[in-house]
């Protein structure tokens, strides 16, 4: 159901088409689309320049291209069976009518249109994120071709400048100790690696409103573009792969394994381009608080139901606390990760059709369909 001021905009943009007043309108998906076709060229022209293949990262379920696919497809059928089977009240001669009737109420153009639009360009943008930030180290290599240029030891300092000498890593382990909290913030990191995909297709599929799917998947792909152009700016391999001795008292987990894998995934890449895979290793800004902030703060305007607005919160503080914890990331690079956020929830909202109120402390949606009223914004 629509909110009430959607509706009176709707209804107040269908009377003015019936006088003949002219409503400029624009794609709620416009500013998506773009992302999408800039970040996708900017990876062939620097996949060409390079002579270095672009290639499609296997992840949680397998590459992109199969990853969401199925995952419409798992979000389709828990969306329709179990209200089926509700609705049926279990008699089987009406599985095939109520089946069609909540197809017909939820799946529709608009739906089906963001569905298609949204994940393609979320696609297109996360690949290309991937490849080029596997093209950084030859990008950013020292003038003389020796090792990739790095600013890993001053923001170490910056570090400890802000805690008058001490190691943020250091002080997280003294007070969290290095036991089942280890365990538990592991469990947290690694949960983002599913959360990426899954989080996009259930705004995607179940977002109350079209327009708050498109800003929900159009803020994470500004997520994705700026935090590539923060590695190029400012290119670090993280506190664990610089200053690995820090960590050593930290016990074997999920974590420990990644970090190896990723350590020798990039000497791999580094000196055979054209072997398998890519390199994930870069540290400014940290993606992991962007997305989690972005996630909480779309939450936050769009969703109904606060225990699932308290839990974005939380997870997101602690995903914030881990890349400390294990050496991902450095301060600034938390730092500049929730300036991201901010950035690209602002402006997801504003090319998707949110209106927000003074300093951005309220919003809401001029639009219910892919179609922007060009005057409400």
């Amino acid at each position: 159901m629509k909110p009430a001021d959607t509706v009176s905009r709707d209804a107040g943009t269908q009377l003015a088409r019936r006088i003949g007043v002219a409503v400029p309108r624009r794609r709620a998906y416009a500013m998506l689309v773009f992302i999408a076709v800039v970040m996708g060229s900017l990876c062939i022209v620097t996949s060409r320049s390079l002579g270095y293949p672009v290639r499609d990262p296997d992840g949680f379920l397998g590459p992109a291209w199969i990853r969401l696919p199925l995952l419409v497809t798992g979000a389709f059928i828990a969306d329709v069976l179990p209200r089926t089977l509700f609705r049926a009240r279990g008699n089987p001669a009406r599985f095939k009518s109520e089946a069609q009737l909540l197809i017909r109420e939820h799946w529709t153009r608009e739906r089906i249109t963001l569905v298609v639009v949204g994940l393609i360009s979320f696609y297109v943008t996360y690949v290309s994120y991937r490849n080029l930030k596997n093209f950084l180290p030859f990008i950013r290599s020292s003038p003389n071709g020796g090792p990739p240029t790095k600013y890993d030891y001053s923001l170490h300092r910056f570090d400890e400048w802000l805690l008058f000498g001490h190691d943020p890593a250091t002080i997280l382990h003294h007070v969290l100790g290095t036991g089942i909290s280890a365990h538990l913030l592991s469990t947290d990191y690694l949960i983002f690696l599913p959360m990426v995909p899954v989080s996009v297709v259930i705004w995607a599929v179940w977002s109350r409103n079209v327009s708050f799917g498109y800003w929900f998947i159009t803020a994470q792909c500004i997520c994705w573009a700026l935090g590539t152009a923060s590695y190029y700016a400012v290119p670090t391999v993280g506190p664990n792969f610089f200053f690995p001795w820090l960590y050593k008292s930290l016990p074997n987990t999920g974590v420990l394994k990644l970090q190896d894998s990723l350590f020798y995934g990039r000497q791999h890449i580094r000196f055979d381009p054209f072997a398998d895979g890519v390199q994930s290793v870069a540290g400014f800004a940290s993606l992991h608080v962007a997305i989690t902030v972005t996630l909480a703060l779309v939450g936050q305007h769009t969703l109904r139901t606060k225990a699932f607005r308290v839990a974005l919160w939380i997870y997101s503080g602690v995903t914030i606390v881990s890349t400390t914890y294990f050496g991902w990331h450095y301060i600034a690079d938390d730092i500049a990760g929730l300036f991201i956020a901010l950035v690209a929830v602002y402006l997801g909202g504003l090319g998707t059709g949110q209106k927000f109120e003074r300093w951005g402390r309220s919003s809401h949606p001029t639009t219910s369909t892919d179609e922007v009223p060009l005057e409400e914004i």
